[in-house]
């Protein structure tokens, strides 16, 4: 096996099968673009446990990805997709850097959902853009991008009432697309409380990266949490 690429969390590794790749989430946290690091023991582990169960979820509402099934503890086998340059964040409350822009008290429930879309572009910071920079990018077309809507809509609808279940608020996500080798689009990336904003339903404490990222402490024992509970489901 061959790395094809590597990022701030996970790597990407070549498998004997052309279009197939093994994706293999790190003990590595991070935060700001990468410029806020640590390592959070057996972070990789549960990422890839949860990443894995959202995923089979998914699949099993016709949310396409490219999560094939997961291989080991710490490494799941996916489709190969060419990535693209876009970040899709969908927002169901208040939160982060949408209160800081808009001046809206964290925890606010949105009556409807948000739906942002970023340049994905670490050195830019990821700035937020719309639909007409994506069609003069060149970046999908109008086709893809009512896609994708759709998809995040189900996908939103599907994990709120997971989460629901366990006594999570899905407060918000990230998730990102790609294409196959036939052009098909496919949900990337991974869904875990390294991309998910996620609060306890009760106490509203933060069960996600925010606590890595606001020094709150209890990285670990918040993606345990998480985990737990979604096992609780089978």
């Amino acid at each position: 096996m061959q790395i094809i690429s590597e990022g701030k969390s996970r790597q990407v590794l070549s498998t004997e099968v052309e279009n197939e790749v093994l994706v293999e989430h790190k003990d590595q946290a991070s935060a700001y673009n990468g410029i806020k690091r640590a390592i959070i023991p057996g972070k990789g582990v549960m990422v890839n446990k949860i990443s894995s169960i959202l995923y089979e979820a998914l699949e099993s509402a016709g949310v396409s990805t490219h999560f094939i099934r997961m291989v080991s503890d710490s490494q799941q086998l996916c489709r190969k997709v060419k990535p693209i340059k876009l970040e899709f964040i969908v927002r169901n409350y208040a939160a982060g850097d949408m209160t800081q822009r808009l001046n809206i008290e964290t925890g606010t429930k949105l009556p409807t959902p948000v739906f942002e879309i970023c340049y994905k572009d670490d050195q830019l910071d990821d700035p937020m853009i719309n639909e007409s920079y994506v069609t003069a990018l060149r970046l999908a077309s109008d086709d893809e991008m009512a896609i994708i809507h759709n998809k995040l809509i189900l996908t939103n609808d599907v994990l709120t009432h997971l989460f629901a279940r366990v006594g999570i608020v899905l407060v918000d996500f990230k998730v990102e697309f790609g294409r196959d080798e036939d052009g098909n689009l496919l949900m990337c990336d991974e869904l875990s409380p390294d991309s998910c904003r996620l609060w306890d339903a009760i106490s509203m404490d933060s069960l996600d990266r925010d606590r890595f990222r606001y020094d709150l402490g209890k990285v670990g024992e918040a993606y345990e949490d998480v985990l737990n509970r979604l096992n609780s489901l089978k």
